[in-house]
């Protein structure tokens, strides 16, 4: 190694004996098979990297990975996750091939879809879990702040899902950013004095008085490198009179100034290979040497006169410490540090590294360049073909700065805003909407100001500028793009009607869909939706049914573009029509496509669509996997949404002491979100849970929640609880009010959900010779369909009625039947109150069952146990769970020891009672 100074090696490890202890224990739990993470923080100066130096000469036997987080290097999407997962890239071909395909993509070996960064997450784990499975492995990454995003969020990701992997995971940083919180934390802390004093002593050339040396020690704050550092910028006078205390400061400022004061004294061609080395993140010796010579600096003649310590160079090029960096980049002239990133730029190979060459040249440039602008419009496709979303913006936003051409910078400019709205960068995401619309120079520019603007509005959270900005840029992109207008117009209908149940907007919207001209041309199945639902508000359900049952049978083979893109919006047709089957089957492929996809970030709401059509079937135990599923992945990817389907599952079950809490957090939330679909199904959930529980006045509270939101779905779906609960108190109008909207919306349908429930409904309110016609409709039409809790309440309904009308025989068939489908659907409430109609007739009645072995399992057990039980692998499971296959492994195990099984064939039977084979249409929809 070429040095040109010496350093206090055991500076950052005295007085850390503790922490040193504490770092060997999670060692020897990776070399014992188990996983163990920790972040170690302080501030700069404070023995940090010392410690993960000392982690890395402990881990014997174990594969150590490093990667160090570079300041410049904060915009270059995946760079430190490069670094660390560079010695396993051979291993790529071993992932399963969406993983496979993610890593490829972002490390640039092969071209694609830019893939979820969660997909990169969950390949990243799957490829470390696989090394460990060969060596036990020591992952290290210091200065953790300064990784790019893209990488923290990856890293952050895996660190959190790590579990029964033999992986020592250990972060250095000086205060954790968002990625890494809520990960087990070592502070370090200054050294106590007696350590600050000793450490002092053996680094300072001059005897010093005790004050002063106390003073030294107060002022540095137990800092290492303070207390080596600060004492070596004064002269031998200075120490022993104290005049260096005298300048102030904070402890990492004082350092780097005495940093700074060691560069000043250098020669010139040492500061300028230093401030060359400053400049290149890669750290890249021959880059460095290449950079000197373009600049007349003799590297030799440099080396030979010594740069006072600050430098060392083997492989790669290493400064003393991160504020030497900062220091060098920080004191050099403006002047001076674009001579030396253009030097850089000159000596970077285009082809190999096109993107550095790019952020090189735009450091370099002096005032607006339209050519680098162009390089770094170039470098912002590049990343965001990787998934580089902060890249992209960063490329995009410098982009901006740099172009003089009004018009091309408005271009730009939404770009810039639309990328850093993706990398969710709001306020970044504004300031570029305000330029592009400053700069807009036509309407169509203007057009596409507003739309990003309206997108900001919205991921911002639903407000009263939202809605109206997205009606507003549909409006305006019309003369332009038609077919983009129209998906715009979609957009800002599903929001108005999907979350934000608002009815105003939603009649301005759908008044200016109708109001737009045909469609030239076969219509796509986007505008089918589109006028169906519009006409579901202006013109009502019997002129908008058909043009929705049109819209079914193209969007039942809709590309995963199309899912992706606007596929939620159109989740609202199969309710419409009241088509359970093309529902159920239709959220199936959907979370099939989206899986193919690995559009991790929009698989919980449409994991939440199919639990639902799950949950209407009565299969409670594939609803708890998939509700799980939706959970897992929305905490993994920050998705926050109302809990529907965990909603419609509690009220069903009828538990009112877990039912409640979550309906009433729910309605704080949603409201206070301005989500009002959730406020209702959150009602609905309670009009269920009390009709279940026999408390009709309260059921009928909660549905009149329902029908005062201006929802189109939900609020419909209540209404036979509304009948119900009306009927049973004796509220005659409120009842046949409500029964004649549901007339409206389920007659033009003609399905048997539809019509089954219209029946069953009517016979509540019909005279006892139409009733008994009424409800054998209901239970013929209803048993057709696959709805068995439905079914079960008619049964339940009917059972009720011919008790009361004297048809005890009757009676007495129809509600053991209902009793006995709740019971193995798992609806205790509804259970409970046909049970007492049963007593009530003097019946016998056997109590439920005693519960299944399977509730022993944690809900993380049960998960898995479902999943292999339906034939996927571990590696299947892992990627469904953002787990491991050896965490899966871990869990599997567990399951057999408590269901006292030995083999995956035991679980068909152990787990009898679930009827669940995971994204598998066939199985769902039989």
């Amino acid at each position: 190694m070429v040095s040109s100074g010496t350093t206090y090696d055991g500076s950052g490890l005295l007085g850390r004996e503790a922490e040193i202890a504490q770092l060997q224990e999670l060692l020897r739990s990776a070399q014992a098979g188990r996983s163990a993470v920790l972040v170690v923080r302080g501030g700069a100066g404070v023995g940090k990297s010392a410690v993960l130096d000392q982690v890395v000469d402990g881990a014997k036997g174990l594969r150590v990975l490093r990667a160090l987080g570079i300041e410049s290097e904060m915009e270059l999407a995946f760079a430190a996750l490069h670094q660390l997962c560079a010695p396993l890239l051979s291993r790529l071909p071993e992932l399963p091939a969406p993983q496979r395909a993610a890593l490829e993509t972002v490390f640039g070996t092969s071209t694609g879809t830019p893939p979820d960064r969660f997909m990169v997450g969950l390949a990243v784990l799957s490829l470390i879990s696989l090394a460990a499975d060969e060596q036990p492995m020591c992952c290290v990454v210091d200065d953790a702040q300064w990784l790019d995003r893209a990488s923290a969020q990856v890293l952050g990701f895996v660190a959190r899902r790590l579990l029964a992997e033999p992986i020592a995971f250990v972060f250095g940083t000086r205060q954790p950013g968002d990625e890494l919180l809520g990960l087990p934390q070592l502070e370090l802390s200054g050294l106590r004095d007696s350590d600050a004093r000793a450490l002092l002593d053996a680094t300072t050339r001059a005897r010093l008085d005790h004050r002063i040396r106390d003073q030294l020690v107060a002022e540095a704050r137990g800092n290492p490198l303070a207390l080596v550092e600060l004492p070596r910028g004064l002269t031998t006078t200075q120490l022993a009179g104290g005049l260096g205390l005298l300048t102030s400061g904070s402890v990492p400022g004082r350092i780097e100034e005495s940093f700074r004061r060691r560069v000043e004294e250098l020669a010139p061609g040492a500061r300028m290979l230093l401030l060359i080395a400053a400049a290149d993140p890669v750290g890249d010796p021959a880059l460095t040497w290449r950079a000197a010579e373009r600049l007349g600096v003799e590297v030799g003649a440099v080396l030979d006169g010594g740069t006072d310590g600050l430098l060392s160079i083997d492989e790669r090029i290493r400064f003393r410490h991160p504020l030497v960096r900062s220091a060098v980049y920080g004191s050099a002239s403006p002047a001076d540090r674009r001579t030396v990133h253009l030097a850089l730029a000159e000596v970077t190979d285009p082809r190999r590294d096109p993107d550095r060459r790019a952020w090189h040249l735009a450091a370099a440039a002096a005032g607006p360049d339209e050519a680098v602008a162009a390089e770094l419009e170039r470098s912002a496709e590049r990343a965001q073909a990787r998934g580089g979303l902060a890249a992209t913006a960063a490329f995009l936003q410098r982009a901006v700065a740099l172009t003089t051409d009004v018009e091309r910078r408005a271009d730009r400019a939404v770009a810039a805003a639309r990328a850093s709205l993706h990398a969710a960068d709001l306020d970044a995401a504004r300031r570029f909407a305000e330029i592009a619309a400053e700069d807009a120079q036509d309407e169509f520019q203007g057009a596409q100001a507003l739309l990003v603007r309206s997108q900001i509005a919205f991921a911002g959270g639903l407000n009263n500028e939202a809605l109206p900005l997205l009606l507003e840029a549909a409006r305006r992109l019309e003369p332009f793009d038609m077919a983009f207008a129209r998906e715009t117009y979609l957009v800002a209908w599903g929001s108005a009607a999907l979350i934000a149940a608002d009815r105003d907007s939603l009649e301005k919207i759908s008044r200016a869909v109708v109001a737009l001209p045909p469609v030239i041309g076969d219509p796509r199945p986007l505008d089918l939706v589109l006028d169906g639902c519009a006409r579901l508000v202006t013109a009502g359900r019997v002129v908008a049914i058909p043009l929705l049952q049109e819209a079914a049978k193209t969007i039942a083979e809709l590309p995963a573009r199309d899912v992706l893109t606007w596929g939620w919006q159109a989740s609202g047709v199969s309710a419409a029509i009241w088509d359970d089957e093309f529902m159920r089957s239709m959220y199936t492929r959907e979370v099939q496509l989206v899986r193919a996809a690995g559009a991790l970030t929009e698989l919980p709401i449409h994991l939440i669509s199919l639990g639902v059509a799950v949950i209407w079937t009565g299969d409670f135990a594939a609803a708890d996997a998939i509700v799980g599923e939706g959970d897992l992945a929305a905490a993994a990817t920050g998705t926050s949404l109302a809990p529907n389907a965990k909603l419609m599952l509690s009220a069903l079950r009828g538990k009112e002491a877990e039912a409640i809490p979550l309906i009433t957090t729910t309605i704080e939330q949603a409201g206070a979100a301005r989500q009002l679909m959730g406020v209702t199904c959150a009602n609905w959930a309670a009009a269920v849970l009390y009709n279940g529980l026999a408390r009709y006045e309260q059921a009928l509270q909660a549905a009149e929640v329902c029908t005062r939101i201006g929802e189109l779905w939900v609020s419909v779906w209540v209404l036979p609880e509304l009948v119900e609960a009306a009927a049973r108190i004796g509220s005659g109008d409120v009842a046949r009010f409500a029964l004649a909207r549901l007339a409206d919306a389920t007659e033009p349908c003609g399905t048997d959900w539809a019509l089954g429930m219209l029946a069953r409904s009517r016979a509540l309110l019909a005279d006892d010779e139409s009733a008994a016609k009424l409800y054998d409709e209901s239970v013929e039409r209803l048993g057709r369909t696959r709805l068995r809790p439905e079914l079960a309440r008619a049964y339940l309904l009917y059972g009720e009625w011919s008790r009361r009308t004297g048809r005890r025989e009757d009676a007495r068939d129809r509600l053991r039947t209902a009793y006995e489908m709740f019971v193995s659907i798992g609806m205790e409430g509804f259970a409970e109150r046909a049970r007492r109609e049963l007593l009530a007739m003097g019946e016998t009645v056997r109590g439920p069952a005693a519960p299944s072995v399977a509730v022993e399992l944690t809900p993380q057990e049960q998960q898995v146990a479902l999943m292999v039980r339906a034939g996927l692998s571990n590696p299947e499971v892992g990627a469904r769970l953002f787990l491991s296959p050896r965490t899966v492994e871990w869990h599997l195990r567990k399951v057999f020891v408590k269901l006292s099984i030995s083999s995956r064939r035991q679980l068909r039977d152990a787990l009898r009672e679930a009827d669940w084979a995971p994204d598998d249409s066939a199985a769902v929809t039989r």
